[in-house]
């Protein structure tokens, strides 16, 4: 239990501490937030399934953490998209692509999973 409390702390510090200079790197600077926080977290996740379970589970992690993200970013082009095109509530917009997001989720993990 300590271990993996340590080996999280230990992996996210790393991770988060060096995408956050990328993040400084790159315009805008809200591009830190996201670099510093998701890569940490996947990271250590997919350290801890090795570990744990074998690398077999961790690819199917992996593959798992990749299609959330695909459908996580069509989700989001079509939220910002809609939101410049038209002048709809805000809560409207992102509660009706939540379909959006779901139906790219698993139409992605059924070809690829």
């Amino acid at each position: 239990m300590w271990e993996d409390l340590l080996f999280r702390f230990v992996i996210g510090g790393t991770v988060v501490s060096l995408f956050a200079l990328l993040g400084d790197v790159f315009k805008p600077k809200t591009f830190a937030g996201i670099f510093s926080a998701a890569p940490s977290v996947a990271l250590g996740t997919l350290g801890l399934a090795i570990i744990e379970h074998g690398t077999g589970y961790a690819a199917i992690e992996a593959k798992s953490m990749v299609i959330g993200a695909l459908a996580l970013f069509v989700y989001c082009s079509l939220v910002s998209w809609i939101m410049l095109r038209y002048t709809w509530h805000s809560l409207v917009v992102a509660t009706s692509a939540i379909i959006v997001w779901l139906g790219v989720a698993f139409g992605l993990r059924a070809l690829i999973l």
